[in-house]
């Protein structure tokens, strides 16, 4: 990498080499955030649950609930569980929606155990803006595999993670195996 590539903010050249993530842009810049998420107008989980089989990253669909990759993954596998319903919070979440959740969940894990022997998971909500939800007027429930020594310098110091597969192979995969329940 050249020096002028390689400088701080003072001009200064520095000994840090980058790796670029500009497919990000779009999310920091909150292009695929929705614009009136309260009434459920231009939301993303709303569009994907509409989206016929193989437009779209769902991998799985229940009744009530359904299964689709996120598409600024933290791992690859990194699935969100979401009700069809536009609800924010999960206190107004039905038994029966609370219940496919939570199944759709642990048939997650178990899938993502198969196609890609994840060792562990993250798994958990964000609710409202101030909690962390990126889209805060549509619950959805994140499903990350871990591994052993997936996290290293690159997302503490470069604030970039590598990401091993594409989203449209990963969603293949899964759906593939899904399916074979």
């Amino acid at each position: 990498m050249t020096d002028d590539v390689r400088r701080d903010l003072g001009g200064m050249p520095d000994r840090w080499d980058r790796l670029w993530t500009p497919h990000r842009q779009p999310y920091l810049a909150g292009e695929s955030r929705p614009a009136h998420d309260e009434a459920g107008e231009e939301c993303p989980f709303c569009r994907a649950a509409l989206q016929v089989e193989g437009e779209g990253l769902v991998v799985r669909r229940g009744a009530l609930a359904y299964v689709v990759l996120n598409l600024f993954p933290y791992n690859s596998g990194h699935l969100l569980v979401c009700p069809y319903r536009h609800v924010a919070d999960y206190a107004d979440l039905d038994e029966t929606e609370m219940a496919e959740i939570g199944r759709l969940t642990q048939q997650a894990m178990t899938t993502l155990r198969q196609v890609s022997r994840a060792q562990g998971f993250n798994i958990g909500m964000n609710q409202g803006k101030v909690g962390g939800a990126g889209i805060a007027g549509h619950l959805h429930q994140h499903v990350v595999p871990r591994w052993g020594g997936d996290t290293n310098f690159l997302p503490v110091v470069g604030q970039t993670k590598t990401m091993p597969q594409l989203l449209e192979e990963t969603c293949a995969i899964l759906t593939e195996a899904w399916a074979a329940d």
